[in-house]
């Protein structure tokens, strides 16, 4: 699968555009994402080859609250200039990944809206769960299943086969006429799995290696990530290990998740999962981490562990954002790629990364942990390398086969 040799970029496209937050749908379309033309020499020079690109269909505010599937979303442009801008991607050999909001919906989307106005002689009341005994704060007249207990965002309900054809003709036409690679599933741990496997069996027959990738915040990975269902998922519990072991300088966490994960008879073994050290939903792996100094040696092993990494737009330079404060705190605006020795540090791993088969495909073993330290092995077909990561400020030794290691400060190495 391409994925599997890919370096992904993640943008938040509303907040990277700076589009306004809340949509005017009187307005003319403005092709804002036009932006990305003038950071491509960027996304070459990191060695970016795939985006994940967040929510870019008509929605109310925020992109996970959709009003219409069919339609690019006004503030970031139109379908054809969405249809040229992949096509530039792709000729420029990166391929693009689509976010894929199938639990809920905004407001007004079309078929709520319906139900809005005809209250229980609506068609559409099977499309939702909805209660007519009871009100709610907008005095719709009925209450309604929100995600998460946010009445903004309508909950689907996908085992209604009128709702499933309705997505599944949606996914078709992004594929059909924009050439897509792929989708990244917003919340899948809460999406039905005969919905899911209807959408793998539909994505792959009109595009063999399209790949689907799931967010899976919590729960058994392989629920979903299988043969039947999605190629990758969102390594959280990975993700927890990486900024947590270097604040609490416990090594030994992140020895340990690696371990149950992908060493030999690892839980997840021989999966591709999804890396990252941020994303729009949490805070900047800049602020998350309380020494800066260990910025090099966390990325050093975004790149060097078994999974796909990605990287944040904006964290590449260094970039901060506190998720506690609020949303636009990690999804602002960014005018002009920067440069840093962060930058170029990510650019080394990245393209080492991307020629690599034993990074990409190679088994795990830990050599050694300490407190500090993390030697290991990866090895694919009859070929290995050896890392070896500091995250303190004191060099740090290691005796491997009779030999002693030394790892400089806050450095990562191949042995």
């Amino acid at each position: 699968m391409w994925a599997d040799k890919s370096v992904f970029y993640h943008i938040y496209p509303i907040g990277f555009c700076g589009a306004p937050l809340c949509n005017d749908f009187n307005a003319a379309p403005q092709f804002r994402l036009s932006k990305l033309y003038d950071w491509l020499p960027h996304l070459h020079s990191l060695g970016i080859n795939a985006i994940y690109l967040g929510p870019i269909f008509e929605s109310d505010s925020h992109g996970y609250d959709t009003k219409d599937y069919f339609q690019i979303d006004r503030r970031l442009g139109s379908a054809e200039d969405f249809k040229l801008l992949v096509q530039k991607l792709h000729s420029e050999g990166i391929r693009i990944v689509l976010d894929a909001v199938f639990n809920h919906v905004g407001r007004n989307f079309w078929a709520f809206e319906d139900v809005r106005l005809h209250k229980s002689n609506s068609h559409y009341c099977s499309w939702f769960r909805l209660n007519f005994d009871q009100n709610n704060h907008y005095n719709d007249g009925f209450c309604y299943e929100g995600w998460d207990g946010c009445d903004n965002l309508v909950k689907l309900n996908l085992t209604n086969p009128e709702v499933k054809a309705y997505l599944l003709s949606a996914v078709a036409q992004w594929i059909d006429e924009f050439d897509i690679d792929g989708l990244r599933l917003d919340v899948a741990h809460y999406l039905n799995s005969g919905f899911l496997h209807e959408l793998h069996q539909m994505c792959k027959s009109r595009k063999s290696d399209f790949w689907l990738m799931g967010e899976m915040v919590f729960g058994n990975y392989c629920r979903l990530v299988n043969s039947r269902m999605l190629n990758s998922c969102t390594n959280y519990e990975l993700y927890k290990a990486l900024h947590s072991s270097c604040n609490d300088t416990n090594m030994f966490e992140l020895s340990y998740t690696l371990g149950r994960q992908f060493a030999a008879g690892g839980v997840y073994e021989g999966l591709q999962l999804y890396s990252f050290l941020d994303n729009h939903d949490v805070s900047r792996i800049a602020t998350k981490l309380k020494n800066q100094s260990q910025l090099k040696p966390l990325y050093g092993l975004l790149f060097t562990l078994p999974g796909i990494p990605s990287i944040y737009y904006g964290s590449e330079w260094g970039a901060t954002g506190d998720r506690d404060r609020n949303d636009s705190e990690v999804r602002p605006e960014f005018i002009l790629p920067q440069h840093s020795d962060l930058g170029a540090h990510i650019a080394w791993w990245a393209q080492y990364r991307r020629q690599s088969d034993i990074l990409a495909f190679g088994s795990y073993k830990e050599l050694y942990v300490s407190s500090s330290m993390l030697c290991f092995k990866r090895e694919h077909n009859s070929q290995a390398l050896e890392i070896a990561v500091n995250i303190s400020p004191e060099p740090q030794t290691a005796n491997l086969k009779g030999q002693e290691i030394v790892v400089p400060p806050y450095e990562i190495i191949l042995l």
